[in-house]
């Protein structure tokens, strides 16, 4: 317990610091909640222009499936706030030796590297997405219960887990090319796959997105718990492969400070 007070310590300065650097970049700060929105928004249209022409996508209406969009937006927006800046940094700490210093900290490198800095603006654009949510779930009727939302919240928690181990293993390759930026925001782009129903989807196509990289998996499951389209083996494979990611992650975290060599060698 003192040990995790301590680190509890050191996460509330590192919120006070990205707090400060934020208000020092108001416009900065206004713009990307801007932006994010517009793409919200964009993403929206796209689904509303394709039930122009279809009543389903399998068995997804189109208001749960403007439910699904909303729950992948939120989880990609709570996964941008703790981690993506953090993981897009990590090339650029092992390419300017920056990275030297974080391991002498008397603290685990891979807390410091993870959570460095808080994308704040990504807790609004998540507000944002929760409003969706809400709104669709009145155009179904749906009243979820409080065992259905707080299942939905821990199988979100589990997708952002999902999300930042792959993408930090995927950074953990720069401690080899250096540079691994192109890598880590190629995997970001792969999330608008997250936004569509797992039954538009077939074959080889679906197993990729399954089981090697489990975007289908990170948004429709929380989503089926709240539209009543869940079952036990959804929940059984989101669990396995989270521990299968946070595994693998690890090892190749492990794997690639073995191979660093610092900056000055």
């Amino acid at each position: 317990m003192k040990n995790l007070g301590r680190y509890f310590r050191i996460y509330s300065a590192l919120w006070k610091n990205s707090v400060t650097r934020e208000m020092s970049f108001k416009a900065n700060f206004l713009m990307w909640i801007v932006v994010e929105s517009l793409w919200f928004a964009l993403q929206l249209g796209f689904i509303g222009v394709l039930y122009l022409h279809t009543d389903h996508i399998g068995t997804w209406t189109e208001w749960q499936v403007v439910m699904l969009i909303g729950a992948s937006h939120f989880i990609q927006q709570i996964y941008q706030a703790f981690f993506l800046i953090n993981c897009t940094n990590l090339s650029e700490l092992v390419r300017t030796g920056k990275l030297d210093f974080l391991l002498l900290l008397p603290v685990n490198t891979r807390f410091v590297v993870s959570l460095r800095q808080v994308d704040l603006g990504a807790f609004v654009n998540a507000l944002s997405a929760v409003g969706v949510m809400a709104y669709a779930a009145h155009r179904l009727a749906l009243v979820p219960t409080l065992a259905q939302i707080a299942g939905f919240l821990l199988l979100c928690g589990v997708g952002v887990l999902i999300h930042y181990s792959l993408m930090f293993l995927l950074a953990s390759i720069s401690f080899w090319t250096v540079r691994a930026q192109g890598i880590v925001w190629g995997y970001y782009n792969l999330f608008q796959i997250a936004r569509m129903p797992d039954e538009a989807f077939r074959g080889a196509f679906k197993a990729v997105f399954t089981f090697a990289i489990p975007m289908l998996l990170v948004s429709n499951v929380p989503v089926r718990l709240l539209v009543n389209k869940f079952s036990p083996g959804y929940l059984f494979l989101l669990l396995g492969m989270s521990v299968v990611c946070v595994a693998v992650s690890e090892w190749g975290w492990k794997a690639s400070l073995r191979h660093y060599t610092s900056a000055s060698s």
